[in-house]
């Protein structure tokens, strides 16, 4: 071990678009002059870059691989940078990244809206370009989830509480952007999808010779506080009105 050789600027992680060109850098003090050679590994192939021997390793992006560089004096003293990613994404939508782009997150791929039985998995994806790579943070309800800090959100086994509003925030040190809201539905049972619904209402009302209500409990919203009990007050309102001789539809959120 030797500290005759020192490196001053690690390379950075970057996530960009197939195609794009960029530099990795890599900066080393020593006692004598130094050498620098370049390598790259994907998958569990691991290979030295012909002709890579500069501070700065130029780069077209055309897949998903892992980069470091070693550095050595004449004195055979050699210490390797930190791994660093460059991600690529094959698809990416037309104009991205926008001119003068600068590295800061520029979102190309937003989580969907999801419906999920109780107790079966979550997941909600989202990706961003970015120079740094950025990092990722999911939120609910406006709520920080404290373990939720990749690309993916998963929850393996997904409780009522889970339903809400998700989005997503990507950053690096040129700023953050924001994932589009989606919204989780989370139910016992069958779960109905929204054209679903529309067959039920018209099932209902084909069949109705009486009076109907149709009572509607919403306890997730999102640019307001949620409601204190929503549920209770369906359930409480539906039994009066039935007792008033309605026939009642509740749905909850």
């Amino acid at each position: 071990f030797s500290t005759a050789v020192a490196i001053t600027e690690q390379p950075v992680s970057v996530s960009v678009p197939v195609g794009y060109s960029f530099t990795l850098r890599c900066r080393a003090q020593g006692r004598t002059s130094l050498q620098y050679q370049w390598f790259c590994q994907y998958q569990s192939d691991c290979r030295l870059i012909p002709g890579a021997t500069n501070q700065d390793l130029p780069i077209i992006a055309e897949q998903t691989q892992l980069y470091t560089c070693r550095v050595n004096d004449l004195q055979r003293n050699v210490v390797f940078s930190d791994w660093v990613k460059v991600e690529v994404h094959q698809y990416v939508a037309r104009g991205l990244p926008p001119q003068l782009w600068q590295g800061e997150p520029v979102i190309v791929l937003n989580p969907s809206e999801q419906w999920v039985e109780v107790g079966q998995p979550l997941q909600l994806q989202c990706a961003a370009i970015g120079i740094p790579a950025p990092s990722y943070q999911w939120y609910c309800n406006g709520n920080l989830l404290e373990h939720q800090k990749r690309k993916k959100l998963w929850i393996s086994h997904t409780k009522v509480s889970d339903s809400g509003t998700y989005l997503c925030c990507a950053s690096n040190s040129h700023g953050e952007h924001w994932t589009n809201a989606v919204d989780v539905h989370i139910g016992g049972g069958e779960i109905l999808h929204p054209a679903e619904h529309l067959q039920l209402f018209y099932l209902v009302f084909i069949l109705a010779t009486d009076k109907i209500a149709l009572l509607v409990g919403n306890n997730c919203y999102q640019h307001h506080p949620n409601l204190m009990a929503p549920v209770r007050d369906v359930f409480e309102l539906s039994r009066l009105l039935e007792h008033l001789g309605f026939q009642v539809v509740s749905l909850l959120d």
